[in-house]
């Protein structure tokens, strides 16, 4: 059984979008990577738009990493969002814990609690926001060349932004 709520697709002034519930049950996380490759397939397909293979896996490890935090460390469901902006894909997801995401410094070491880690070398940006019930996460990854970095070639690395005040 399918339990993703909701599973949406539109072109609307030009944006392309995707978005599915998620009830943090096993299976998710994988129905969520499918869903994002459902939705790089129909940007190249039916909108023309290239993708390259280096981009479609990190939308995949993006996704894969934002929905698992939110599934682990929430009660409640949690929405993600697939979004063409320009040639990106934001990834959004959005939960009922209205705690931020601690990014650490990288630590070989460590076991486990890398997803962060993981989605800030691989996106271009990545915010966080308080929402009146919960929080949102939001991740861009390129179509085409290297999600790290900028348009001046600079890397798009750092701590993840969050709202002034919410530190």
């Amino acid at each position: 059984m399918d339990r993703t709520a909701q599973n949406d697709d539109r072109l609307q002034d030009g944006l392309v979008w995707m978005s599915a519930a998620y009830e943090g049950v096993p299976g998710d996380i994988a129905r969520a990577r499918d869903l994002a490759r459902a939705f790089l397939v129909r940007l190249e397909h039916d909108h023309g738009h290239p993708v390259a293979a280096r981009a479609a896996q990190a939308v995949e490890l993006v996704v894969s990493e934002l929905l698992t935090n939110a599934c682990k460390h929430t009660s409640g469901p949690a929405v993600l969002d697939l979004e063409l902006v320009g040639d990106q894909v934001y990834i959004t997801v959005r939960d009922t814990d209205p705690g931020l995401p601690v990014a650490r410094p990288p630590d070989p070491t460590r076991v486990g609690r890398h997803g962060l880690e993981i989605v800030m070398a691989l996106a271009h940006s990545f915010d966080v926001h308080r929402e009146p019930a919960g929080k949102r996460t939001r991740a861009a990854v390129p179509l085409t060349g290297d999600p790290r970095r900028d348009g001046d070639g600079r890397s798009g690395l750092g701590a993840p932004r969050a709202e002034p005040g919410e530190a």
